[in-house]
């Protein structure tokens, strides 16, 4: 039985796995334009959403705890920002995170 709980465990890790590396190939090999064209697609986003629900860029840089200029920087698509900053942005915002991320790529 232990045996078998591992075989499954390790083959659900190796899916998992692939899964993560694939995603991560898929995005690493993406030429710089089309990294400039989502930053700036996810800055227009944000700053929609952000206005939708009534937060100026200072009120909710005070809430993340960064600089406006942060906020400012990711809206215009000028810098990439982090997981636990997205992760924070969606539950100031009260929004899923999925919502930053629809638009269409080139």
């Amino acid at each position: 039985m232990k045996l078998f709980l591992k075989l499954f465990l390790f083959s659900n890790i190796s899916k998992y796995a692939y899964l993560i590396i694939a995603l991560f190939n898929e995005f690493y090999f993406v030429d710089n334009q089309d990294k400039k064209s989502i930053l700036i697609s996810f800055g227009g986003n944000l700053r929609q959403l952000r206005l939708a629900k009534g937060f100026t860029q200072e009120q909710l840089a005070n809430e993340l705890g960064v600089e406006i200029s942060q906020i400012s920087r990711i809206e215009r698509g000028v810098i990439n920002t982090s997981v636990t900053t997205l992760y924070a942005i969606s539950k100031t915002l009260k929004i899923d995170i999925s919502q930053l991320f629809l638009f269409d790529t080139p």
